[in-house]
């Protein structure tokens, strides 16, 4: 539900909204006297703030400029009987979200009202997910141990500072998603909006509509104006998911935003602006698209200026046991003993072949956590397709005595992997388990430490 503050001076009006407000299902605070307003923002949350102009003895005006100085992200609907071009312009200086004049339909400030609380969460959303991202998309927190995945952040940190377009390609579960939103992060545009949209899970007409908005008036349904994807990432970056989907009347629309910088909504006339940076990706083969006259060929020119492949999880496994830890410490939480792996099921995370990549990986390890016991994640917790595709001890070499050799014909990866972590248990003991020191004498930064620590208690 949500929380209204509503100010004005005149009972009548006061009372009459409040009345209102309260039926449409809002928590509404009223404050007849202004005054009162600074010690009610400051103590509480409010999603929306509704303020007459002419009030004493604070004015609307200042309580707009208190508002915006305590709590940034709650819109401010201004309302006044005495309306100007002078006073609206102040207002919208000043950071109101919308002016409304005396008399208003009491309809058409309900849809201003429910606009004003959809920009306030997308807003707050926004900015959780870039103290979300902030954390979560340093480079130093992506597991890349392999040379494919070093080179994918080599790109990122090159693309990110750019305004180009970038294509990621890969199968499904690889994480282009997350590609996109680590370029974005680390742009000049990590300060606004990243908006994400699947092409393939809308149908044709309503893709058109959330991409580009439409009128008031344009089809069935359309009861108001709306803002397309576009629009909303104004100034941010727009993420095109499965782009393969889209289909070509409105990869026409695509190209023409991508040539002019501006869109144009369903039943509009107008074409608007916009300053967005496009990502796309796709696990399909656009060329081969292209040959079958399914995929727009200038359309594909203009969405691969940077193209970054990320290869499938079976062919970078040095990247298996670290993104295993990462998710282990990840569901675990800081501060908390990690469940140790055996050496088998080690053995079985290695030799799977991942079709669903990194993200059956995770499923896989929240699996195990589930159903492990004794703080030991063993063959028998792991999911059922793992251990009907990869058989435990299957193709371990056995030595004429009967026992397995850990390291005979193992990969040079594996034996070196092996033999690091030997050397990080040493050095550790030396320095009584004080990382940092650990990372001095080793001569590698502590998050590189970090990341090779997973690997190393057994």
């Amino acid at each position: 539900m949500a929380r209204i503050l509503l100010v004005d001076d005149e009972p009548r009006m006061l009372s009459l909204l409040n009345s209102l407000l309260k039926a449409e299902g809002y928590d509404v605070t009223s404050a007849q006297d202004g005054s009162k307003v600074p010690e009610l923002i400051n103590t509480e949350v409010f999603d929306l703030m509704i303020s007459d102009i002419r009030m004493t003895p604070i004015d609307g005006m200042e309580l707009l400029k208190i508002a915006r100085a305590a709590r940034p992200t709650m819109p401010v609907i201004i309302l006044t009987a005495y309306g100007t071009v002078e006073t609206a312009i102040e207002a919208m200086k000043l950071g109101t979200f919308d002016y409304v004049t005396k008399p208003f339909k009491m309809d058409e400030l309900l849809i201003t009202i429910q606009r004003a609380l959809e920009y306030s969460r997308a807003l707050s959303e926004n900015l959780e997910l870039k103290e979300e991202l902030v954390g979560r998309y340093k480079f130093e927190n992506i597991v890349a141990e392999s040379g494919a995945m070093r080179n994918v952040c080599e790109m990122i940190k090159r693309v990110a500072p750019a305004d180009t377009t970038v294509l990621v390609t890969g199968e499904s579960g690889t994480g282009k998603e997350l590609v996109a939103r680590a370029i974005h992060i680390h742009s000049k545009r990590k300060d606004k909006r990243f908006v994400a949209v699947n092409c393939a899970a809308l149908p044709e007409a309503l893709l058109e509509s959330e991409m580009f908005g439409h009128m008031k008036g344009a089809f069935t349904g359309a009861s108001a104006n709306k803002d397309g994807l576009f629009e909303t990432a104004d100034g941010g970056t727009l993420f095109l998911d499965e782009i393969s989907s889209m289909p070509l009347s409105i990869q026409g629309k695509l190209l023409r935003m991508l040539q002019e910088k501006e869109i144009r909504r369903v039943g509009g006339n107008a074409n608007i602006p916009v300053d967005v940076r496009v990502i796309a990706a796709t696990n399909t083969s656009l060329e081969q698209m292209i040959k079958q006259g399914t995929f727009r060929e200038d359309l594909y020119y203009r969405l691969s200026v940077i193209p970054i492949d990320i290869r499938p999880l079976r062919e970078r496994q040095e990247d298996i046991l670290p993104l295993v830890y990462h998710v282990l410490r990840h569901e675990v939480g800081e501060g908390h003993e990690l469940p140790k792996l055996t050496p088998e099921v080690k053995d079985m995370f290695e030799r799977y072949p991942w079709p669903g990549n990194v993200r059956e990986l995770e499923n896989a390890v929240k699996h195990a956590i589930t159903f492990s016991q004794d703080g030991r994640i063993t063959p028998d917790v792991l999911p059922p397709r793992i251990l009907s595709s990869v058989k435990v001890g299957a193709d371990r070499p056995v030595v004429s005595d009967g026992t397995t050799d850990p390291y005979r014909y193992k990969s040079l990866k594996a034996f070196i992997r092996d033999r690091e972590k030997e050397y990080l248990d040493q050095v550790l003991a030396m320095t009584n388990g004080d990382k940092e020191m650990a990372a001095k004498a080793l001569r590698i930064s502590l998050a590189t430490l970090y990341r090779k620590l997973p690997t190393a208690p057994e």
